[in-house]
């Protein structure tokens, strides 16, 4: 077997190819999720703690000299990502929450008894005759 051939059969496996759209789908979502965060979830929040941003808060260890940048240990910035992410993270959990909270309701609705079998029906029918078979004897 030729390698084009080995690359062909593993290339268009189904698992590949599942993989290859979650992926995609997966960069879309984090689009998503990103627009969400900064746009809708930020702004009010912003506005509830005060506008406070850790992203300046910096120690200079070398102060800049003439043409060379002043080097800094940039804390506020980490900071700032891991509010960022614990925004991130509880509405993703507050959206999947509500997702299984959904499909929890449509479980719980009750179905529809399902209807007899044809032997069902049939040994309903024989029990009913030898019911009233009883009857006129007795």
């Amino acid at each position: 077997m030729s390698l084009l051939s080995e690359f062909k059969a593993f290339a268009v496996r189904g698992n590949v190819v599942d993989m290859a759209v979650g992926i995609i789908i997966g960069a879309a979502f984090g689009k998503i999720v990103s627009s969400f965060v900064g746009d809708v979830i930020m702004p009010p929040l912003g506005i509830l703690i005060g506008g406070v941003d850790f992203s300046d808060l910096a120690i200079v260890l070398k102060a800049a000299e003439g043409d060379v940048p002043a080097v800094t240990l940039s804390y506020g910035k980490f900071i700032q990502t891991v509010v960022d992410f614990i925004i991130i993270a509880f509405a993703i959990f507050l959206g999947v929450k509500a997702i299984n909270h959904l499909k929890r309701k449509e479980a719980e609705a009750p179905s529809a008894p399902p209807a007899p079998s044809k032997e069902e029906l049939l040994l309903t029918e024989i029990r009913d005759l030898l019911k009233a078979q009883n009857d006129r004897q007795g």
